[in-house]
């Protein structure tokens, strides 16, 4: 292993059960497992997957401007969220480009955001420099938080009886508790990565490998597989969700990355909410689209876009669906060829593969509770 990559604190389990280590996003992850992708992706979409996500970066946020805070630096609407909500947003720079998406959590007396762990030190600087006017506090957790995903239309069955004290039916989609799973204190939200039912479950890192072992314990009769990040980025690309880097960047504007509807402009000024005002009144000019293949291929990353012989677009992210058994993918594409049911193609080496525009998700059937 690069002994400059960080470890979560599951690394020495995931070497245990022969996961394939790879480098992202500065950590040692594991890709897959003996099992493969394809086998850990039908897991989660019939029984349940369970995934380490503990490289993804948590902050607290405190004090009596803390709403107000989250309201001028993020594009969603905060004042809506009751407490033991989370809330999907995204921050953007001056000019309306996406810094990087995120969660947010209220709770009782504080406030959790959750950040991808590429762009950690920097969305730590930016809220810092626009905190200086509000009367807030903020640390960084993300060193001392481990977190786990179980995901599946079977995850509930499975973590109710490691939390007899808790009403997972009462925590609804993109709702959350405080409580213990097999004894250890943690926070237990209904969020995730998937499309499927499941719970996104934060906790001390020092508790994370016995909380790993109780969740794979109750979970294997029930065809539990431990899942890495192939299947992670399998499965949210036949939901058609962005990951920032691929799909989300700093060359695109939120309302054309797709997130035109957590950009709530009628909240009152935010960083980047002039910008984005200005382009929605003067036309999008490209947008983020789902491509649904007509094929059995595989548009990776990088493959032209094409309309008849004209290249439009570059595919951001791709891959041969194991659940359509067809390729599906992102793209961005001018605005005049985003409308549903466009034909357009991706070229393959030689050739070009027929492609339909659609709007995601390409999996309809998933189990996720909203």
């Amino acid at each position: 292993m690069d002994d400059t990559l960080a470890t979560t604190p599951l690394h020495s389990a995931h070497v245990a059960l022969g996961g394939k280590m790879v480098p992202f996003a500065g950590f040692s992850m594991p890709v897959q497992y003996p099992t493969g992708i394809t086998a850990e992706h039908r897991a989660v979409r019939e029984a349940a997957g369970l995934f380490d996500v503990s490289h993804m970066g948590e902050f607290q946020l405190s004090g009596p401007d803390a709403q107000r805070f989250l309201q001028h630096v993020t594009v969603n609407d905060v004042s809506r969220m009751a407490v033991g909500q989370a809330q999907y947003s995204a921050l953007c720079r001056e000019d309306g480009c996406v810094l990087d998406d995120l969660l947010i959590y209220r709770e009782p007396r504080q406030w959790m955001i959750v950040v991808n762990a590429s762009n950690r030190a920097r969305d730590w600087e930016w809220m810092q420099r626009h905190a200086q006017p509000f009367d807030v506090e903020l640390v960084d957790r993300s060193d001392e938080t481990a977190l786990l995903a179980l995901q599946g239309p079977l995850a509930a069955a499975i973590l109710a009886p490691l939390a007899p004290d808790l009403d997972l039916d009462a925590i609804g989609y993109y709702r959350f508790a405080s409580g213990e799973v097999a004894g250890i204190p943690m926070l237990v939200a209904r969020t995730g990565y998937t499309g499927e039912d499941g719970f996104e479950l934060y906790v001390r890192n020092e508790e994370a490998l016995r909380l790993w072992d109780a969740l794979l314990e109750a979970g294997s009769p029930r065809g539990l597989l431990p899942a890495g990040l192939g299947a992670r980025d399998s499965l949210r690309l036949e939901m058609g969700y962005a990951l920032y880097g691929n799909d989300l960047d700093l060359e695109h504007t939120a309302l054309e990355s797709g997130l035109g509807w957590i950009v709530k402009l009628d909240k009152g000024p935010f960083v980047g909410s002039e910008a984005l005002a200005r382009q929605k009144a003067e036309g999008v000019p490209r947008r983020l689209v789902g491509l649904r293949c007509g094929e059995r291929v595989f548009p990776r990353p990088g493959y032209p876009v094409v309309h008849g012989d004209e290249v439009v677009g570059v595919v951001t992210s791709g891959v041969l669906s194991p659940t359509l058994g067809v390729g599906v993918a992102l793209a961005y594409v001018p605005a005049a060829l985003a409308a549903p049911g466009t034909e357009l193609g991706v070229r393959i080496r030689d050739r070009s593969a027929p492609a339909v525009v659609e709007r995601p998700p390409f999996h309809k059937g998933g189990s996720v509770r909203r």
